[in-house]
């Protein structure tokens, strides 16, 4: 396991930079999108949170028109991820809807699979290069529904820039930072983002978005970025 870049060395599960932690948005249910593919990788994943101390993880599965899990099917395999994991990390359910047509199906149906403990949020995405046909009307339709939207991993959206960031912040829209775009995994444009989002306070929330086991030494890097524990807030 990686250790601290600085002169004493001291391992990423003794620094205890996360602790009670909570992972607002993963990959790790297994056999459902582009994440994890094995019951055996999620659960070495789950095992590695609890060294950490990770308290709550949301497995938030993509759900889009090239991926169009239901809400049924969800639900079953992370019962069988429930059944399988014995371990301290608090396990919940919700998904990662892509802003497409059949998200709109689906909001008119009510038919989705909400974040939070008063499941009143809903984590959403877009494309990276283009915004959907009215954006911003879409987010005002998931606020009539009762929702808060949760704008996944904004800072990698390569058409949104600052008057679109304070935008959707002043619509009532919370941001949620990705932990890999904080250590350049996705190139410095997309970190230096990252960081100026984060020094002007937009974000509400922080998940990993990890897809798999390999991907998981994105937690030893963020030990160069531990002040992004400050603006991680609860809904």
């Amino acid at each position: 396991m990686n250790l601290w870049p600085f002169r004493k060395r001291v391992s990423l599960q003794d620094s205890g930079i996360f602790n009670g932690f909570t992972d607002w948005h993963c990959h790790i249910l297994p056999d459902v999108d582009d994440g994890v593919r094995t019951m055996g990788e999620s659960l070495e994943i789950l095992h590695l949170y609890e060294k950490l101390g990770i308290k709550s993880v949301w497995l938030t599965p993509h759900i889009m028109e090239d991926i169009p899990n239901t809400t049924a099917h969800l639900r079953k395999r992370f019962t069988k991820l429930q059944a399988s994991y014995s371990g301290t990390v608090e396990l919940h359910l919700a998904a990662e809807n892509m802003l497409d047509n059949l998200f709109e199906e689906r909001l008119e149906k009510n038919d989705l699979l909400p974040l939070g403990k008063n499941g009143d949020h809903l984590l959403v995405e877009t494309s990276y290069f283009n915004p959907p046909m009215d954006l911003y009307g879409i987010l005002e339709r998931i606020k009539a529904k009762g929702y808060y939207p949760v704008l996944a991993h904004p800072e990698r959206y390569v058409y949104m820039e600052k008057k679109e960031y304070q935008r959707v912040k002043d619509m009532g829209v919370k941001l949620q930072l990705n932990l890999f775009s904080i250590v350049g995994t996705y190139g410095k444009h997309i970190q230096e983002k990252a960081e100026q989002l984060l020094k002007f306070g937009m974000y509400d929330l922080i998940g990993s978005d990890l897809h798999s086991e390999k991907s998981s030494t994105v937690y030893s890097q963020t030990l160069m970025k531990n002040k992004i524990r400050k603006s991680i807030l609860t809904i």
